[in-house]
């Protein structure tokens, strides 16, 4: 038995890095990172996922042996990343800004280098996580590299599930326990996705400062705290379902932010999970 299928391994590295570029002067330097710029490193513990595609082999049952893949990632990324300063001691990094977009970039350039990850498993997508509210993907099966940036948000909201379509008795069989009159809560996590060609001088594919600003302003100060139901004008006479509140945040966002919006998920709870995507 044979067929195609993607294997994603997971690895961890700790890395200090600067928005500062030693080419150029102070001033020069806070133009191109505002708040961000500084001489001195700060840290992160990235999480890199690594998926590679290819069949799977009759004999062996397996796409690629694991092990050759974690010893690619440690002879050619952990090697130079974990424990280091990117900007430093990685020489690429030198005269460019260690922005994520450009390290997972340089590390899809690293991996896609012939002989690097083992025969048969071609690389198609990359996850690098700088911190759990900040992420960038790049999706390598697209003629154009995709880099996706991910920033996290969190909001508190009470909502009811009630359907004006439909009788109380239909919207009791529908709904069961979320038609409660009084409502229920969650803590929903908002993640907002944006993609486009980084700034060659930032590294930067948008301002997060702005993207923060645009969807603070327009969703999470808006909503946090709120009766979606009988504190939100948008969603009069609508059935407040993580469906239609997702259509709605994703609509609300879609002109407003620095960069394209690509897409928007909204985590109910940790078992709902819902996303919507530009076409």
């Amino acid at each position: 038995m044979s067929g195609t299928v993607r294997m994603t391994r997971k690895v961890t590295f700790s890395s200090g890095h600067r928005y500062w570029i030693n080419d150029l002067d102070e001033i020069q330097n806070r133009e191109l990172f505002g708040r961000w710029a500084s001489r001195y490193n700060h840290g992160h513990n990235y999480v890199l996922d690594v998926t590679v595609e290819g069949l799977v082999d009759a004999s062996t049952g397996m796409v690629v042996n694991i092990k050759r893949v974690d010893d690619a990632l440690k002879a050619h990324i952990l090697s130079q990343f974990d424990q280091k300063s990117i900007n430093d001691e990685i020489p690429a990094f030198a005269s460019q800004s260690s922005s994520l977009e450009n390290l997972i970039q340089y590390i899809a350039e690293v991996l896609s280098h012939p002989g690097v990850l083992p025969t048969g498993a071609n690389l198609t997508n990359l996850r690098l996580e700088e911190m759990p509210r900040l992420f960038a993907e790049l999706d390598l099966s697209k003629t154009s590299d995709m880099i996706t940036l991910t920033r996290t948000y969190e909001f508190a909201a009470s909502h009811r599930l009630h359907s004006p379509a439909l009788s109380d008795a239909e919207n009791i069989e529908l709904f069961g326990k979320c038609n409660n009159k009084a409502g229920h809560g969650h803590n929903y996590l908002l993640e907002v996705s944006v993609t486009g060609t980084p700034d060659p001088r930032t590294g930067m594919l948008a301002d997060i400062g702005e993207v923060d600003r645009v969807v603070n302003e327009l969703v999470v100060d808006r909503y946090d705290h709120k009766n979606l139901n009988e504190d939100i004008p948008e969603f009069d006479n609508r059935t407040t379902t993580s469906e239609v509140v997702s259509i709605e945040i994703f609509n609300r966002l879609k002109d407003h932010l620095p960069a394209k919006l690509q897409r928007i998920r909204l985590h109910e709870t940790a078992r709902n999970i819902f996303e919507v995507s530009a076409p």
